[in-house]
């Protein structure tokens, strides 16, 4: 199981308002508790901060914000002798544009590092700087153009998200030596892996081709031609060759993919082809999205389950899983596929755990989630943060277009800083976050929810994670048995079979808030079952398979031996 910490939002040592590695080194003993395997740490190089770190200005130095190199020796250490390991952010599909290597490249157009980046000319007969002007019509992901004038060399360079995060060129054989040299280093230092940024971008169609703008915009989304590019298959097999051959110890690695399909991403986590473990893809964080990202739509259940019961089929003989339904860039988990509200949250949080961590492939936590974090009650945009949400925001209103307070609702929904809200230890004023004050407010219900008042109680959410957690370490069925979705067509039912050589599980659970009964396509002997795990304490469904019948957002893991 790998845990995510988002280092600016966990725990802060100093009291700054800033979450820091002492801070994430004092929660260890926490981790382990918990049954962390592998810590994700998001960036903590030095950065200018313009997308909260994953603008990196220097990929082997420690931001002073976080600490120093010496702390995350500490934590390596710490972790290691918990037996966990450490799995760092690798950004290197793009750099600040403070990093000295960027700054080199802009200084003229001869220097040695310009073909380090993606520079180019305006389009032809039109005006330097202008709207339409840019090389390709591609638009950022973090809005506007994905080209920016540098008026010193008079040529456009390339970010695809923010204009202070220029797109390295891995076209160029220099640049991928440097990266491998960096993450050499990483390794050597006692890092264990490494999650990898948009990797699936490092690799563009060097035409540069133009693509269909969005109606009313110069501009449209250019993923086609820098999302699985034409290399990106080869640049990733080198740096298998390159980094992570021949070590003694296995290093993890997991791709970030936006687009990614299921296709693609057995080619990249194929063993026999050495590229990656697993990678990360966003079909089903996508099923409730409109017209953009802020435009939240009702997701049916039906679709969810289907994306997920494809994954698990597509990558069932060759490649790998992983499993997330939160992150830093994503709301949190309760709040959009389960139900905060205070009847539901505890139930619902607990048994979106189970059906996650009961598929097949790493599960990946969320800081925060094991508690059932819910969105905060932003109402206004002076509440955000994240550059992505006061962009989209600030366009939108310069446009005119779009209804402003029917949008702050939809950020109120998914912003990404619903995400990074500090972790809520305590009911303190700072949460047991921090001293100061918090850089991103503390969502108001912490009085009652936070660690404090769940760790040790049976009945809470962390209690319930500890419990499944520890089930997917005994039991291998979680691991190696075979997936099969149940009644895929029901709006409030999600069951599916994991089968493994010895034994079955059977995994229900109930998205509603009403009773719902179902009859399972299933023998009369599952009603003997021994159910392994639910997320009552203590209780036991209305009614066993076949014939079930579950309580609002209950969930029962049942496990038989192999008939």
């Amino acid at each position: 199981m790998v845990y995510q910490v988002y280092p600016r939002s966990f725990a802060d040592s100093d009291g700054d308002g800033v979450g820091d590695l002492r801070g994430v080194l004092a929660r260890l003993d926490y981790l382990h508790d918990l049954g962390v395997d592998v810590l994700w740490l998001s960036p903590v190089y030095r950065s200018p901060m313009d997308d909260n770190g994953y603008d990196i200005s220097d990929y082997q130095d420690i931001d002073p914000l976080f600490g120093t190199l010496a702390d995350l020796d500490e934590l390596i250490k710490g972790l290691h002798q918990r037996g966990m390991k450490l799995v760092m952010d690798l950004v290197v599909n793009h750099t600040s544009d403070e990093h000295p290597w960027f700054t080199e490249s802009r200084s003229s157009r001869d220097n040695p590092k310009r073909d380090w980046y993606w520079w180019r000319d305006p389009r032809p007969g039109t005006v330097p700087g202008t709207p339409g002007a840019e090389p390709t019509n591609w638009e950022s992901h973090f809005s506007g153009p994905t080209w920016t004038w540098d008026e010193r060399t008079g040529q456009y360079y390339l970010h695809i998200f923010s204009r202070k995060q220029p797109d390295l060129n891995w076209e160029n054989p220099e640049v991928r030596q440097a990266v491998y040299a960096m993450m050499r280093w990483w390794l050597d230092r006692g890092v264990d892996g490494f999650r990898m940024d948009v990797i699936n971008m490092i690799s563009k169609d060097t035409s540069l081709p133009d693509t269909r703008p969005r109606p009313g915009s110069l501009y449209g989304p250019g993923d086609r031609y820098f999302a699985c590019g034409p290399r990106n298959h080869e640049f990733l097999q080198e740096m298998y060759r390159e980094v992570f051959a021949g070590r003694d110890a296995h290093v993890l690695t997991v791709g970030e993919m936006p687009g990614v399909t299921i296709g693609d991403a057995v080619l990249f986590t194929d063993p026999a082809r050495r590229e990656l473990d697993m990678v990360f893809q966003f079909q089903h964080v996508r099923l409730d999205i409109g017209r953009h990202k802020f435009d939240p739509v009702p997701l049916k259940l039906p679709a969810l389950k289907a994306s997920m019961a494809a994954w698990q089929t597509g990558l069932a003989e060759r490649g790998w899983n992983s499993l997330y339904w939160s992150n830093h860039d994503q709301p949190r988990s309760v709040s959009r596929f389960g139900d905060d509200s205070p009847a539901h949250r505890v139930a619902s949080a607990k048994t979106l755990a189970t059906v996650l961590h009961l598929h097949r492939g790493t599960p990946y936590v969320y800081q925060g989630d094991e508690l059932g974090m819910a969105n905060a009650p932003f109402t206004a945009i002076t509440d955000f943060r994240d550059i992505q949400t006061l962009r989209f925001y600030a366009e939108a209103a310069e446009r005119g277009e779009e209804d402003l307070p029917a949008l702050l609702l939809g950020m109120a929904k998914r912003s990404r800083d619903q995400g990074r809200t500090p972790v809520q230890w305590d009911a303190s004023p700072g949460a047991g976050f921090t001293t100061g004050t918090p850089w991103l407010a503390v969502n108001p219900d912490h009085v009652t929810l936070n660690a404090a008042a769940e760790v040790g109680d049976p009945a809470s959410v962390f209690g319930h994670y500890r419990r499944l957690i520890a089930l997917r370490h005994e039991d291998p069925v979680v691991t190696d048995g075979g997936f099969e979705l149940l009644l895929p067509d029901h709006p409030a039912l999600w069951v599916f079979l994991r089968r493994g050589a010895a034994a079955e599980l059977l995994v229900a659970a109930n998205f509603s808030a009403d009773v719902v009964a179902a009859a399972l396509p299933l023998d009369r002997d599952w009603a003997a079952a021994d159910a392994v795990l639910t997320s009552l304490t203590g209780e036991s469904p209305l009614q066993p398979p076949p014939d079930l019948k579950l309580r609002p957002w209950e969930s029962v893991v049942w496990r038989r031996a192999r008939p």
